[in-house]
């Protein structure tokens, strides 16, 4: 394989990546009416699928209740360097799609700070599991993904979604997810596109479904005592994840909480101040 023909495939990865965010623009600033705003000023995200963003939350709850729940408790039975060393490990996987959104976003100081992470976790750390660039004085790690640096980049959310099994998003968000699976997550593009000996389809989907099982073992007490103290749950939830993402793309770190069914890049903190 030569340079050209790598330097052309990942070019047409980043173009396709910019007409994704240009066909969903036209949504992401439009309200409800399909008018442009023009209005620098941002405006509260629109719930417009309201009745079956609930239904598809009932949904949500009902699967978590009956699968998600009981697994994550039998999880976090296992002995603390286990549920470390997975949680690290996943992490580790996470800086494939942050390094690219740093670059995206124009922020290559960051993009190369966690290259050296990722590269010194991979290797000292034995794939991740061991957080030795954290142990060597390494800046925290922060999360970067698509749906941010759409929202850098100046596209508004669009309205809000309930997606069934993957939970809180909005379009600008699902867009975001949408380019992973067309080049934006190389472990995506080795895994499920490659022809990769060790690395398949199957091993993708057990990646995902660990992560979701981690964050959910992780936050048990927390979504308990969130229904438990709500009015309105599926309004918190809203509320909360929406909150999140906005600080997310202004970088505003305060305290969080992880919240509900996030996939992937997208097993989000939240601000609960």
């Amino acid at each position: 394989m030569n340079i050209d023909y790598i330097m052309s495939f990942l070019i047409m990865k980043i173009l396709k990546i910019f007409l994704i965010a240009l066909f969903l623009s036209s949504n992401a600033f439009a309200g409800s009416d399909g008018e442009i705003e023009l209005s620098k000023k941002a405006k509260p995200t629109k719930d417009c699928f309201e009745k079956i963003n609930r239904a598809s939350f009932a949904l949500n709850q009902g699967l978590d209740k009956v699968v998600f729940k009981p697994v994550a408790k039998g999880y976090r039975t296992l002995p603390s360097p286990i549920k470390n060393g997975t949680s690290n490990a996943l992490e580790n996987l996470s800086s494939l799609i942050t390094i690219p959104n740093n670059v995206l976003q124009g922020d290559f100081k960051t993009a190369g700070i966690n290259t050296v992470r990722l590269v010194v976790n991979t290797t000292v750390g034995i794939l991740g599991i061991v957080d030795a660039a954290d142990k060597m004085g390494f800046p925290e790690y922060v999360k970067e993904d698509y749906g941010q640096t759409f929202g850098k980049w100046g596209m508004g959310p669009g309205c809000y979604l309930v997606l069934p099994v993957l939970g809180p998003s909005t379009i600008r968000d699902t867009a975001g997810s949408f380019a992973n699976v067309v080049g934006g997550d190389p472990y995506y593009n080795l895994s499920v596109n490659g022809n990769n000996e060790y690395l398949d389809g199957k091993l993708y989907a057990a990646t995902k479904t660990i992560s979701a099982i981690d964050f959910r073992a992780k936050n048990i007490e927390t979504l308990d005592n969130l229904e438990k103290n709500s009015i309105d749950f599926y309004a918190s939830v809203r509320s909360l994840y929406l909150q999140d993402r906005e600080n997310k793309i202004k970088n505003i770190q305060r305290g969080r909480i992880e919240v509900i069914y996030q996939e992937d890049e997208d097993w989000e903190e939240i601000d609960t101040k």
